[in-house]
């Protein structure tokens, strides 16, 4: 019985501590999230054409900041102020705001599984403060961007989300469709850049904007930047 019990341990401290050994090899290569692993697993459609970070438009990662973790250049892989506001929210009743970074996005997609949940939330943390401090943040968010979900049908990165929405690679989006891409996160099976609404549409003029300022503030320049 003890024997049991210590193996049993030991595999769960194994399980802890493997996203902090796999972390530093994800400098390189391309990675898959477990929703991939798990649909192709499943049978369930899946498509993913990885595109390097120097191949995409300057809009795009910038109306994704934008629209997803505005102090991304500047944290160290948690937003503590939003997080505060969101408990804030919680406090009053109120839950309409996520207080996830992109960091903490890419800690979850590779590692752990959707959904809500505070043991989720606890094994995250942590991991998007050391893939913060292991990768660098042009990485983060390439990492992100290939493998975040971006159709209806199972198309899991920008690549083949911009196939799927404008039938062209994400290389050649302008602006606007660059917008409408980051509009339809973090939902794009109720949102939609190939067919957008008003919400969508007014969204990407806001994320258009956001994107311009940020630019033109420098967010971009310094170690720490894209």
């Amino acid at each position: 019985m003890r024997r049991a019990i210590r193996v049993m341990a030991l595999t769960a401290i194994g399980l802890l501590l493997l996203p902090y050994l796999l972390t530093p090899l994800y400098r390189i290569g391309h990675p898959v999230s477990t929703l991939m692993i798990w649909r192709t697993l499943s049978g369930a459609p899946m498509s993913r054409q990885w595109i390097d970070f120097a191949a995409l438009p300057p809009a795009l990662p910038r109306s994704v900041v934008a629209s997803e973790d505005a102090k991304f250049c500047s944290h160290q892989g948690i937003d503590w102020d939003s997080l505060r506001e969101v408990l804030d929210d919680a406090e009053d009743g109120e839950f309409k705001r996520g207080g996830s970074t992109i960091t903490q996005q890419v800690a979850k997609n590779l590692f752990l599984w959707p959904g809500r949940s505070m043991v989720r939330k606890a094994l995250e943390f942590p991991l998007a403060m050391w893939i913060d401090a292991v990768l660098s943040k042009q990485r983060i968010l390439e990492i992100y961007l290939n493998i975040a979900e971006w159709g209806p049908g199972g198309q899991f990165g920008v690549e083949a989300g911009s196939r799927y929405a404008f039938g062209r690679s994400a290389a050649s989006l302008t602006a606007r469709e660059a917008a409408l891409m980051a509009a339809i996160l973090p939902n794009p099976v109720r949102r939609s850049a190939r067919k957008p609404g008003p919400g969508v549409r007014r969204l990407a003029g806001t994320y258009m904007a956001r994107a311009r300022a940020a630019e033109l503030r420098g967010c971009w320049s310094g170690n720490r930047s894209l």
